[in-house]
């Protein structure tokens, strides 16, 4: 079995886990590739030099690949989406934070976790992005997104403006800090924070969430995915910041945003594929905090 091992950075606390992976996978007879500098991270600043068949840096190393192990937090699966695209590798996220909402294996329940994955005993959770076409190109390949498309202004001046059309008709001009278009992945993130609703991943939907609007009655709405959306910004200044997840641009005030479901979904194992399970265990519902 080809394996893709996507990671960042993380606190030496983990490195035993992370030994124990690679052991776990050598000794079951994977080929492991591994982003290379992930292997440099672990050689130079952990002193671990794994045994792997080869290296990668780009989606055209992961040619071949059965599965892609992402060693980080949430926003590493961000990351290793953009090399997986439209591939249809599945994802499994280990954990090697705290929250991980999407990678929830935790190294204590690592190895019985791989065993399961190896043995093809998951659940596959499909997840849609959302895509963005810009007058300019500016996010050239990369112009999708799992969790958000946000707009915010560039600095701490003044507001901006974001005029919005769904399907052609006009929605509204919001006075505010920015404005968020969340994925039902997203909707647990960055949308969640400024107070918009938490979608159930099944939902085909999307979310325009504020980031602190002027007129406090305007809140977040909920729109089917087969909509198409057209921003338009007006900023003080002239430029406004767009990103798609981590991946920031900024662009003049003359752009035109186009939003739509993307092409392609991501399939991200689960091994709980119970979604209030989920909430319960990662944002405490239900807890009693008298206890």
């Amino acid at each position: 079995m080809k394996v893709a091992v996507f990671g960042k950075r993380f606190e030496a606390s983990f490195m035993p886990h992370c030994i124990d992976l690679f052991q776990f996978l050598d000794d079951n007879g994977c080929h492991v590739w591994i982003y290379a500098p992930f292997l440099d991270f672990l050689e130079q600043e952990m002193g671990f030099l794994p045994r792997v068949a080869g290296c990668y840096s780009d989606a055209a190393g992961l040619s071949g690949c059965e599965l892609l192990l992402s060693i980080g937090g949430d926003g590493t699966i961000l990351e290793a989406v953009t090399l997986v695209r439209d591939s249809g590798i599945p994802v499994a996220g280990i954990n090697s934070g705290r929250l991980g909402f999407l990678a929830d294996v935790s190294g204590e329940e690592l190895i019985p976790a791989m065993t399961d994955i190896l043995q093809k005993n998951y659940h596959i959770r499909e997840l849609n992005l959302l895509q963005v076409e810009t007058s300019g190109g500016d996010f050239g390949e990369l112009n999708f997104a799992l969790n958000e498309l946000s707009i915010a202004k560039r600095d701490n001046s003044s507001m901006i403006t974001v005029h919005a059309w769904l399907n052609g008709e006009f929605l509204s001009s919001y006075w505010s800090d920015g404005l968020i278009i969340a994925t039902p992945t997203g909707s647990t993130a960055y949308s969640l924070s400024v107070g918009g609703p938490i979608m159930h991943p099944q939902a085909q939907s999307f979310v325009i969430s504020p980031i602190a609007p002027h007129n406090l009655t305007v809140r977040p709405l909920v729109i089917p995915d087969h909509f198409e959306m057209e921003l338009k910004v007006d900023a003080r200044g002239g430029k406004f910041m767009a990103s798609l997840d981590s991946r920031s641009r900024v662009m003049d005030q003359e752009t035109i945003i186009k939003v739509r479901k993307a092409g392609f979904s991501v399939r991200m194992i689960v091994r709980q594929p119970n979604f209030y399970c989920t909430l319960r265990k990662k944002l405490m519902w239900g807890a009693d905090a008298r206890n």
